[in-house]
């Protein structure tokens, strides 16, 4: 068959168990390392996805994740057994190896079973000319046993593991590192009795209120998703609105909004809010949300760089585009496709939109500013240097009420940040930093 058809549902129901689910996860990770783009992007447009059981695509995902996590673990277990070096252009070769080495060292499965479907696999991607290598070499894979000495720092980008070294520590960029291992349970935040959707759902009911979930199956499927009584957030994600107290009544600009997560804890908060993104796309997304949700929220699409409200707003929230390093336990891809370079573009664009986003603040209003990277440059260094641009803010105090089981994410100044180390017996949470910040009078 052509390597871009794609198969018809009954086609698919005559291949070997899970041989398109393998498929799938080969393709998506073609697009992820050797095209560079992320990876949430390329499930969506793998079209093949749609057609399998909800089994399949959920071992595709697995299968990619795992593959993204242990990258350099699993090239350093099939390597060794290359006499020479692969061909430079079948790229998906190269894939096909690193999917079986990840079936075999770490998601455990049978060896005649990943053998076979990558040999199948193999004639179909490049030609037969490849089916005895890809056989001998997963073979010898099968037999090895995978004893890392340091797998949170060998599966850790080196300029990520000197950062977090430099800024955390040696023991906690090794929890970090660890953390981004596993699989992450999914986090929801209810719009009401979060005791009652914990206990109808089988989950575990986090201090800060957030609900957990270790259960397979598309969140889609769940009770209350139709309904729209909940909505799927990181714990991590969840907390900084909340820190701001009672917010009822006030009006709130939600700068970078899409796709909603904290627009919905705001407008069920009581809040007024304009939920503002550069990307229609993203902000249609956020409106879909809202309205399985029956909630609502004034939308506008623009660049933050020229848009300014019509009137200032008591509260303005920034939650900055980052390079999202703190997210690498859901989003595996950011640590093979983001570099150093990306923190300093970054931190640029996140400088010009905190000036935006000041000149929105009411006298005596809050802007809390957020990102989800660990970079001390789109944190704590951002807001120390836009503190000395700005002598009109200072720094303000959170309400830390609702976060007593997570004292050591507030620093001495006031901010926030949580790593994906926090709460590790429960699954982690993202890493996040936010800082509320007061205009003067």
């Amino acid at each position: 068959m052509a390597q871009n058809q794609t198969k018809t549902p009954s086609e698919e129901t005559m291949q070997p168990a899970g041989l398109a689910a393998r498929r799938a996860a080969v393709e998506i990770l073609v697009s992820v390392l050797d095209r560079r783009q992320f990876l949430g992007d390329a499930i969506s447009q793998n079209t093949a996805l749609k057609y399998m059981p909800a089994n399949d695509r959920a071992f595709a995902r697995l299968l990619v994740s795992t593959v993204l996590r242990r990258l350099p673990e699993i090239d350093q277990a099939f390597q060794q057994f290359l006499e020479r070096p692969l061909p430079k252009n079948p790229k998906k070769l190269f894939q096909l190896l690193r999917t079986g080495t990840a079936q075999l060292l770490f998601l455990k499965m049978p060896p005649h079973a990943v053998v076979n479907t990558s040999v199948e696999l193999v004639s179909e991607f490049q030609n037969n000319k490849f089916k005895g290598l890809i056989n001998a070499i997963l073979r010898k894979v099968a037999t090895i046993k995978n004893e890392a000495e340091n797998p949170a720092k060998l599966n850790t980008p080196d300029w990520l593991w000197k950062s977090w070294v430099g800024q955390y520590g040696e023991d906690s960029a090794t929890a970090i590192g660890l953390q981004h291992l596993a699989n992450p349970p999914i986090d929801i935040s209810a719009k009401e009795k979060p005791i009652f959707w914990a206990q109808s759902l089988g989950a575990e009911l986090l201090p800060t209120g957030t609900i957990r979930l270790t259960a397979g199956g598309h969140p889609s499927e769940w009770a209350g998703f139709e309904g729209g009584h909940w909505w799927i957030q990181d714990a991590a994600a969840a907390i900084p609105v909340k820190l701001l107290g009672d917010i009822a009544g006030k009006t709130v600009i939600d700068l970078c909004a899409a796709p909603g997560g904290k627009t919905a804890q705001l407008v069920n908060a009581g809040a007024t809010v304009t939920a503002v993104d550069i990307s229609g796309t993203r902000i249609t997304r956020l409106e879909s949300n809202l309205a399985r949700m029956q909630m609502s929220a004034k939308t506008i699409v623009a660049d933050l760089r020229q848009w300014r409200p019509n009137d200032p707003a008591d509260i303005v929230l920034l939650d900055a585009p980052c390079t999202a390093t703190g997210t690498c336990r859901r989003h595996p891809d950011i640590l093979r496709l983001r570099n150093e370079s990306d923190v300093e573009k970054l931190t640029a664009v996140q400088s010009t939109l905190l000036d935006a986003a000041a000149e929105m603040v009411t006298p005596g209003g809050l802007l809390l500013y957020v990102t989800c990277s660990l970079q001390p440059q789109e944190g704590p260094d951002q807001i120390s240097s836009f503190l000395n641009r700005h002598s009109n803010f200072h720094r303000a105090r959170f309400d830390v009420s609702v976060c007593k089981t997570l004292e050591s994410a507030f620093s001495a100044d006031g901010s926030f940040r949580t790593l994906p180390s926090h709460w590790s017996n429960r699954g982690g949470m993202d890493g996040f930093f936010a800082v509320v910040l007061k205009r003067f009078l």
